[in-house]
């Protein structure tokens, strides 16, 4: 073939699963190649609604998916092996569709996807916005607290709705979040002969619930006084309910500079105080994932709250003392330990825990801990650093320094190749048990 011919895609197997994306339009808006596997397919599996956009010459038999869905995929495919199937899914099936399961469940190989232009494309055509300048976040069957992290003034937001009802979430959040003056508006039923936007403000959202396929847009406006959230780790303190367990801000953001969270990585936060390690390492991108232990039940609850507060409500809150509740958590690509660091067992518990390649950050602000530190840092290598930070304050009619406490940090890679120091046995803590955080 030579560079400037067409590229060319060979047959789907016989026995893939077609997986044909459909709009409001219907049958209308289907290309020739989607009409022709849907008219032969055997057996049609979608959503009750996307079921009734097919015409009578559709002769298959349709099954609706059930619910709960995801566990259902395997078993409900396995039941039609050797028929011709066709899934029928919304827009685009990869994407936040149906696809991604059945890659997941059967594999790409055991599937032909033919999309449809998705109601995000749709959305952004309506309303002249560049797709790739705009945040995307779905709202079905998600917590609506993860809209939080993509807040920003000025910014632009497309929302995918669960439901009617979703609008209105939307506004309410808003406003809660300091987002009141934000227009927004609902596109229903995009690409379709009833389609229609709603418009205005979510400060005075008052429109009823209308039609449950719809999509979001706000344009993003912080009201004035509101707390200015940043996209880099170090929120402001006032940004989270805490009792002085608090990771505070420049130290906060010294600490996750060093944990340096990747993509998909998996972070154990070690004595969560108020969780902020956790959430600001959940923030900095949306498939970054961390487990917070914390062995103080009112504390846990602190977390709770923050991480939905901060547009993080997946943070798993563990309430039990490490290292025992450490055991069965997947395994980490990084570790922060905040508090705890002289309890029996507990680095160790870290240190076995993490695979080759993975960091280790502890803080500390006592002698106790900071000898401890001191003695791994001398077994394993790292960085052993003291962070210190003053605040200007007054003093009578002039301003001088108030210094807070001195944190030592030891900071830490896991060597890929275990060598003989390594498997020497690690230090016996026998320092009486503290809370360090």
């Amino acid at each position: 073939m030579s560079p400037a011919s067409p590229p060319h895609r060979a047959p789907a197997p016989a026995s893939a699963v077609c997986v044909v994306g459909i709009g409001a339009d219907g049958w209308t808006g289907l290309t020739d190649p989607a009409r022709a596997v849907l008219t032969a397919a055997d057996v049609l599996i979608g959503g009750e609604r996307q079921l009734r956009l097919l015409p009578p010459e559709c002769a298959g038999l349709r099954v609706p998916w059930p619910s709960p869905l995801r566990p259902a995929v395997r078993g409900l495919l396995a039941e039609h092996t050797g028929s011709r199937t066709a899934v029928l899914a919304s827009g685009d099936p990869m994407f936040y569709g149906i696809g991604r399961a059945l890659t997941e469940e059967l594999g790409h190989g055991a599937l032909h996807v033919l999309p449809h232009p998705s109601s995000v494309s749709y959305a952004c055509a309506r309303l002249g916005w560049p797709v790739e300048d705009t945040a995307t976040v779905t709202l079905v069957g998600r917590p609506a607290d993860r809209l939080a992290a993509a807040l920003h003034d000025g910014r632009r937001l497309l929302v995918l709705s669960a439901d009617a009802a979703t609008p209105a979430v939307v506004a309410s959040l808003l406003r809660d979040r300091g987002f009141g003056p934000s227009r927004m508006r609902v596109l229903e039923q995009l690409g379709g002969t009833e389609e229609d936007c709603l418009d205005g403000t979510a400060g005075t959202w008052a429109h009823p619930p209308g039609d449950p396929l719809n999509v979001v847009a706000v344009d993003c406006v912080r009201a004035p006084g509101a707390l200015r959230l940043g996209a880099v780790p170090g929120l402001p303190d006032e940004a989270y309910e805490h009792d002085g367990q608090l990771t505070k801000r420049h130290v906060r953001a010294a600490t996750l500079g060093v944990l340096a969270p990747a993509p998909g990585e998996l972070l154990w936060d070690v004595g969560g105080g108020s969780g902020s390690i956790a959430a600001e390492w959940m923030r900095t991108h949306p498939s970054c994932r961390a487990v917070t232990v914390e062995r103080d039940p009112v504390r846990a609850g602190r977390i709770t709250r923050n991480a939905g507060r901060l547009g993080v409500p997946g943070l798993r809150v563990v309430t039990g003392r490490a290292p025992e509740a450490l055991a069965g958590l997947p395994t980490p690509d990084a570790v922060f330990v905040g508090g705890g660091l002289t309890a029996p067992g507990l680095l160790d518990a870290c240190w076995d825990a993490l695979p080759p390649g993975g960091r280790l950050v502890a803080n500390t602000v006592t002698l106790e801990s900071e000898a401890l530190l001191t003695q791994w840092y001398r077994l394993h290598g790292g960085d052993l650093v003291r962070l210190a930070v003053a605040h200007a304050v007054p003093v009578g009619g002039f301003t001088g320094w108030r210094q807070a406490m001195p944190v030592t940090q030891w900071s830490v890679r896991k060597p890929a190749v275990v060598s003989a120091q390594d498997l020497q046995p690690a230090p016996d803590p026998s320092h009486a048990p503290g809370d360090d955080r």
